[in-house]
């Protein structure tokens, strides 16, 4: 199964790309990975925060296919110890879906219409980190998961 990690906006601080890199490389040796960013909305400058979050609500459903297991990065979502992430992830790499599709939103969050869509919300921490953050550290646990999961050093308990 494919693993897709979908972004809104682009990644513009240079030690996020750099450890995005990092990262995206190391998953990739488990698993298909792949990074998706869709473009970013234009003159966000003068757009109310609603307006906003639906336009980039309609992008991230557009890019949602049949088969797709969606996965919304999201503060009210589920909590796992990074053992725990692993189990799940484990568990969902055997459905019968052809993608997971992890998404970081913007800076405004999901609407409703995100949220039907997608199959789950997983939660980072309770803590709030900017939506470029959340990237660098969600790779990072992806690729513990995958560690985990295949014995390989890297986490400890």
């Amino acid at each position: 199964m494919k693993i897709v990690f979908l972004l809104t906006g682009k990644t513009t601080e240079e030690y996020i790309i750099k450890g995005i890199e990092d990262y995206s490389a190391r998953i990739g040796k488990f698993a298909p990975f792949e990074i998706v960013t869709l473009r970013e909305l234009r003159n966000i400058g003068s757009m109310p925060a609603l307006l906003q979050k639906e336009k980039e609500g309609g992008k991230i459903i557009e890019f949602f296919r049949a088969g797709d297991y969606a996965v919304l990065l999201d503060e009210r979502g589920k909590q796992y110890r990074s053992v725990e992430f692993a189990g799940w992830l484990e568990g969902k790499l055997m459905l019968p879906k052809r993608r997971i599709v992890f998404v970081a939103g913007g800076a405004w969050g999901f609407t409703d219409a995100v949220y039907k869509k997608s199959d789950t919300t997983l939660s980072l921490s309770k803590l709030t980190f900017s939506h470029q953050l959340v990237r660098l550290l969600f790779l990072e646990q992806l690729y513990r998961a995958f560690t985990i999961i295949k014995g390989v050093p890297y986490h400890h308990e």
